[in-house]
């Protein structure tokens, strides 16, 4: 399937992923923007996927925001090169990598980040509910409870990491840590509103309102691991 924006300027390779160990994710990410910063002809690439259980720490996360030994942890935990605090991914929730060259599209941070909370934005409003900006901080809020987490790190105006949508995922692991490093605000899902949902379906949704945000051709491809490792 091809998702087409109206105004497509560019074409951005959408890749389908199921559950993928984090690891593995962040390698294959690290990869794809190498490559685009060697080559900044490639096209753009979107990544969705779940990851297993997992707690990742922005570069100057603050550990105090972790509620549980991580020397002892018998979760995986890791400190990665994106900005933000500490955030939990897990089956259910749906994490988008998009790794875009922003000369393409705006040579600005606060924009990008901006819009990949009008993607999230968007994709609420498709199943009728409104989602919210909180001025002074990163993501997507619904009636209060913050739904969509955003991550990113740009090199040579090439991004990686990204969003992260709660769409039915068990929130029990979020009560380990203070979200994002926000103590005063509670995280939900779509599931609180909307019983039933599921990943699957959502990230056609997701697809399909990214293309228009970015204005971007969305080619479905396939992975093939052989190309990082």
């Amino acid at each position: 399937m091809i998702h087409s924006s109206a105004t497509a300027k560019y074409r951005c390779f959408l890749y389908n992923q199921g559950l993928m160990p984090y690891l593995d994710a962040h390698q294959w990410q690290r990869s794809l923007l190498q490559e685009r910063i060697n080559n900044p002809s490639l096209d753009d690439v979107l990544i969705l996927l779940e990851h297993p259980p997992v707690y990742t720490l922005g570069k100057g996360a603050n550990s105090e925001f972790i509620k549980f030994d991580i020397d002892k942890s018998e979760y995986d935990v890791h400190r990665v090169e994106r900005g933000g605090e500490v955030t939990y991914h897990c089956p259910g929730q749906l994490v988008g990598y998009p790794i875009l060259n922003l000369q393409r599209y705006r040579q600005d941070l606060h924009w990008y980040l901006r819009q990949l909370e009008e993607v999230l934005i968007r994709v609420l409003a498709n199943y009728g509910l409104s989602g919210d900006r909180i001025p002074g901080f990163t993501g997507v809020w619904l009636e209060g409870y913050k739904v969509a987490a955003i991550g990113i790190k740009v090199s040579r105006w090439v991004t990686m990491h990204g969003f992260a949508l709660n769409v039915c995922p068990d929130l029990k692991g979020f009560e380990r840590i203070i979200p994002c490093g926000i103590a005063d605000k509670a995280v939900g899902s779509l599931a609180d509103w909307i019983p039933g949902i599921k990943c699957q379906e959502v990230r056609f949704c997701v697809a399909h309102c990214f293309s228009e945000v970015f204005g971007v051709e969305l080619v479905e491809s396939q992975f093939e691991k052989s190309a990082y490792s």
